[in-house]
């Protein structure tokens, strides 16, 4: 059923399979909010987070995009405003954040998609931010326990893309509980 669906043709160009997928993302990432060959991938996640069985309170797919020609991961990048103080004073401030790891939001007929970067972030919270290029640069050591919800959505073409790799299902942070000015903080001393 879903291997069979990357083969049909789509919108751009003659295979679309990335799209494909993330499309299922988004309606499975739906279904919970309104055995497969990999343990760990695409297929798997999207029927784990659907499967009346698993009750866990998942409600995202996290995925990496790979881009076309160079097969390297897809860094998105974000600006929100913070402050300089703390309790709403302080001079506002504009903090930047990157994250190979995302969580679809909307998918249109044309293979757009609106995309929201998720960032790896340790059991206290803070966010250790990038320390290369690699995917893996993101996940220092044994320090990441989850991946924070920022509200920085990309509008992004998934015809441009030709790899995709899920992570497995999790319940991802709120925006809510997102601290802009804490995370930038740990973010950029990283950066240094």
């Amino acid at each position: 059923m879903f291997d069979q669906d990357c083969r049909d043709d789509f919108d751009c160009k003659n295979n679309k399979c990335v799209c494909k997928t993330v499309r299922k993302i988004a309606e499975a990432q739906d279904a919970v909010t309104a055995t497969g060959d990999c343990e760990i991938g695409c297929k798997q996640s999207i029927r784990d987070l659907v499967s009346p069985t698993t009750q866990n309170g998942n409600d995202t797919i996290p995925f990496i995009l790979y881009c076309e020609g160079s097969c390297h991961p897809f860094i998105g990048s974000g600006v929100l405003q913070g402050s300089t103080g703390g309790g709403g004073g302080g001079r506002p401030v504009l903090e930047c954040f990157q994250s190979p790891i995302f969580r679809v939001s909307k998918v249109g007929k044309d293979c757009c998609a609106e995309i929201e970067l998720l960032l790896p972030v340790t059991q206290g919270g803070s966010t250790p931010g990038p320390r290369g290029k690699k995917v893996c640069d993101y996940f220092p050591g044994n320090a990441i326990a989850a991946l924070q919800r920022t509200g920085i959505c990309i509008k992004v073409d998934l015809c441009n893309f030709t790899g995709i790799s899920c992570l497995e299902p999790i319940r991802a942070r709120s925006v809510a509980d997102f601290n802009v000015k804490a995370a930038a903080e740990s973010h950029s001393k990283d950066l240094d």
